[in-house]
């Protein structure tokens, strides 16, 4: 079950908080955040206390949806799609409030929150890489060694296109936003490797309403590595007075991916139907801290890009559901067609077995007629015994009523 935003907002405006909850089969408290992720206001404390005695607290409007707002509400989770008009970049260029090179932002963005103790916490892997359990966080792949700079690295960037008036939040649910894929490896190669951890929702930034996907992931470099008790071990990390201890007959050596300290910021378009993506690379860690600044330039320059892509995919889209529209009615037609011939095959088939079974009545009447008239010149005896079997045997043939026989008969729109 799904409600709006506005539906909500006119709900706990009518009745205490705790009603509407048992509505939904949620506490109070839990509503008390649905309401503050769609930005729904809410009555004040003590405010049904005041109603009663007629003095109401004053009723605030309901703010506008900004980009990324949450709007639409399930109790079951992602399971409604919310379609949304096609995005629009901004017509005039966003006023420049540009964050000095160096240094740090006064504060940590929102989606940082409590994120570095989610990432620590993360299941065993043999890459280096980060693979935390909570999947409602921001997009970000890195392993421990590069986790603080990167999360740096991310707020900076955040907060850089806040200060230009560009939301930076997680896709919101309902909305068919979607995580574009990327191969972290520096040199992209043909076999097999584990695929990225990737979170539930994508990490949009939105430009107008043009939303763009943002990730920053780690690259990772071949280097070789030695198998020792288990596990592969950088050759480089082993002491060389160990590495002369391991022998053939103990370990081996060969080449794995591992992380090499180096960022890559992906922003990509998380429309369905479009393909957009762009990269930047570090040749050395660190890097990318100072190109900020045209980064958030050419995501800007990039919305119209995408918002025309969207358009392009959503005519391609409406022609491809008129098509599986036209296929589906003429699938209908033609089991329409199939249903009919089958029912005036199967009428007629019925129809010509009740005219046999008749005819073939008839013929034992005539035959149980001309019995009886032979039956009447034998003893009574004889006679008393092959009547009873006449009899049985004419409820066996059945009657000869041609229109008692008919009334079983269906026809073909009668199936």
């Amino acid at each position: 079950m799904a409600v709006t935003r506005e539906q909500l907002y006119e709900e706990v405006w009518a009745e205490p908080m705790t009603k509407v909850a048992a509505r939904y089969d949620v506490s109070s408290s839990f509503l008390a955040r649905v309401c503050a992720a769609l930005n729904v206001p809410r009555p004040p404390r003590g405010h049904w206390a005041k109603l009663a005695a007629g003095k109401p607290s004053p009723r605030p409007a309901l703010p506008a949806a900004r980009p990324g707002d949450e709007v639409v509400w399930s109790r079951e989770g992602e399971g409604s799609w919310n379609p949304q008009p096609l995005p629009k970049a901004p017509k005039h260029p966003p006023r420049r409030r540009t964050m000095r090179r160096g240094t740090p932002a006064s504060s940590n963005h929102r989606l940082l929150a409590g994120a570095e103790a989610h990432f620590l916490k993360t299941r065993s892997n043999e890459e280096g890489y980060f693979r935390p359990y909570k999947r409602l966080l921001m997009d970000l792949y890195v392993s421990k060694e590069t986790l603080e700079r990167a999360l740096g690295l991310a707020n900076r960037l955040y907060q850089h296109l806040e200060a230009r008036g560009h939301r930076v939040t997680l896709a919101p649910a309902g909305e068919q936003l979607h995580c574009v894929g990327f191969d972290e490896r520096e040199k992209e190669r043909r076999e097999w490797h584990r695929e990225p951890w990737r979170p539930d929702r994508a990490t949009v930034a939105y430009v107008g309403t043009v939303a763009i996907g943002l990730t920053l992931f780690e690259l990772s470099e071949s280097v070789e590595v030695r198998y020792v008790n288990g596990r592969y071990v950088p050759v480089t990390e082993i002491a060389a007075t160990r590495r002369r201890a391991y022998g053939p007959g103990y370990s081996w050596t060969t080449t794995r991916d591992r992380p090499s300290g180096r960022l890559c910021l992906q922003a990509y378009s998380p429309y369905p139907g479009t393909k957009w993506v762009k990269q930047w690379r570090e040749v050395k860690p660190g890097e990318l801290a100072g190109r900020l600044e045209s980064v958030v330039r050419e995501l800007e320059g990039a919305a119209p890009t995408i918002a025309e892509l969207v358009e392009v995919a959503e005519r391609e889209a409406a022609l491809e559901r008129e098509k599986r529209e036209a296929q589906w009615k003429k699938w209908q037609e033609e089991e329409a067609e199939r249903r009919r011939q089958h029912a005036i095959k199967e009428s007629r088939e019925e129809l010509m077995g009740i005219v046999e079974a008749w005819a073939e009545a008839t013929r034992l009447a005539e035959f149980f007629a001309d019995a009886e008239r032979r039956v009447a010149g034998l003893p009574d005896e004889e006679r008393t015994v092959l009547l009873e079997r006449l009899r049985h045997a004419r409820a066996l043939a059945g009657g000869t009523d041609a229109l008692e026989r008919f009334r079983s008969w269906k026809s073909p729109e009668e199936r």
